[in-house]
């Protein structure tokens, strides 16, 4: 792969490369790699274990977590019949958070070599071999990194015994955006609404990276104008 003043070397480790691309790594980074095999990360054996991420583990980490957090405003004092409540509602506050990260911190430019280098770690290298089912879930402490900052918004505004409740949903949530995701990319659906939003996921790679952030829904990117416009098939079908 050559870019103006840099040419990336598929056969060698990425991560110390990408970053000399400057400019350009916004161009190659949206030039997707369409093969299953997953590129090398890191010269080191042990960092690389830590890159790879079968999906399974999501539910199998997140969910007791958030079970526990759930359990904790029960503990405080939040009756029963209002768990479920505060549960959904940290389920839709993930959605937001979802399309948020997604489209401002994801999919944020950079041209400096450390800048480059962490937005790879972080999605970069998801729309370049999109294809990488170990490379495609979040690693559980990169997640933990960013759900810490959530954590700590969520107890600013809520109660104590209502706190533990929307962040077990906000959890709740997050799992299934990642556990949809995969699916998205690796799944054969059948019915009309996961057939239509793996459609609209993978519209997203492959034609405007730009537009489409919604993963598990659509709702916020109409909500904010990010809809895409259709492809020239979809418009002759209407």
């Amino acid at each position: 792969m050559v870019a103006n003043k840099f040419v990336v070397d598929l056969n060698k480790p990425l991560v110390c490369q990408v970053g000399h691309l400057g400019e350009d790594y916004e161009e190659w980074v949206h030039q997707p790699i369409m093969g299953k095999e997953g590129p090398r990360f890191f010269h080191s054996d042990l960092l690389e274990v830590f890159t790879r991420t079968a999906w399974y583990v999501i539910p199998i980490v997140w969910v007791p977590i958030a079970s526990w957090f759930i359990y904790n405003s029960f503990r405080l004092g939040l009756p029963v019949p209002h768990l479920p409540l505060f549960v959904v509602l940290g389920i839709f506050v993930w959605t937001l958070a979802e399309y948020l990260l997604h489209r401002f911190l994801f999919h944020v430019q950079t041209t400096s070599y450390w800048a480059n280098t962490l937005h790879y770690l972080l999605h970069g290298c998801h729309h370049k071999h999109p294809m990488d089912s170990l490379r495609l879930v979040f690693p559980p402490v990169a997640a933990a990194l960013i759900a810490l900052p959530i954590w700590s918004s969520v107890k600013l505004v809520c109660p104590p015994s209502i706190a533990p409740a929307v962040f077990g949903g906000i959890l709740l949530g997050y799992v299934m955006y990642d556990c949809t995701h995969y699916y998205l990319h690796h799944g054969q659906p059948k019915s009309d609404v996961p057939k239509n939003l793996k459609k609209y996921h993978l519209n997203h790679h492959y034609r405007i990276q730009s537009l489409g952030f919604g993963i598990t829904s659509p709702f916020w990117d109409k909500v904010f104008g990010t809809v895409p416009p259709p492809s020239k098939v979809d418009a002759k079908r209407r």
